[in-house]
């Protein structure tokens, strides 16, 4: 069986500049904080995040974006960073966000549809506004929906509470927020654990995210990181 225990430095050595990545979690609870510090001392720039926010300064992607290696975030609430407000409002050129927000409900529906092989999905959210700009109005039984297309990454960085040493994983409470989805909406799947056990430690029956979609296993995620 393939060994997927790696030091956080290694999960990441992968990602390079321009990369999309899913960063799992709800302001900054269930995201892992272990590999988000591991990204911002490599140092990989220009990324596209796709994340539910921006999380708070110094804790989750907040610190990608202080960093400035976020080109490209695509999230549902960013209010509680006041640095996107600042990035996307900069004169400078190479400072400057693209922020694209997306509905909550519909941002976790494109990654689920990403991760289900669908080709997107019907929402009446959003008909009307500007949210609705560029996309197709589809008409069902003289009701109008928007069209929302799939959405999948290169990598994703998914947070487990007990992983095993294939990648089967479970979550604590609300850290499950957004995690399971992005496992199955990613090429290479990166778990941070806040606890790795033997095969077969893990009730099957606890099992949210299997370990076929897991790809690295990377331990010392700090438990009161929720």
């Amino acid at each position: 069986m393939k060994n997927k225990l790696m030091t956080a430095d290694e999960a990441v050595s992968r990602i390079e500049d321009g990369a999309t990545i899913m960063i799992g979690g709800f302001m900054a609870c269930g995201t892992p904080e272990i590999l988000v510090d591991a990204l911002v001392k490599k140092g990989s720039r220009n990324l596209t995040i796709i994340c539910n926010d921006a999380g708070v300064p110094g804790r989750g992607t907040g610190k990608l974006l202080s960093n400035g290696q976020i080109k490209t975030l695509i999230a549902s609430h960013v209010g509680l960073n006041p640095e996107v407000a600042q990035r996307m409002n900069t004169d400078v050129a190479e400072d400057k966000l693209e922020c694209i927000l997306v509905p909550q409900g519909t941002l976790a529906e494109r990654i689920r549809s990403g991760g289900a092989g669908l080709g997107g999905f019907l929402t009446p959210t959003g008909v009307g506004t500007i949210v609705a700009e560029g996309k197709d109005v589809i008409e069902v039984d003289g009701k109008k929906y928007l069209l929302e297309k799939p959405l999948r990454a290169d990598f994703a960085f998914i947070r487990g509470s007990v992983t095993d040493k294939f990648g089967n994983t479970t979550y604590n409470g609300t850290t499950r927020t957004f995690n399971p989805m992005m496992a199955a909406a990613s090429e290479y799947v990166i778990v941070g654990a806040c606890e790795v056990v033997e095969i077969g430690e893990i009730d099957p029956n606890n099992v949210v995210t299997s370990g076929i979609f897991v790809d690295a296993i990377v331990g010392g995620e700090k438990p009161w990181q929720i």
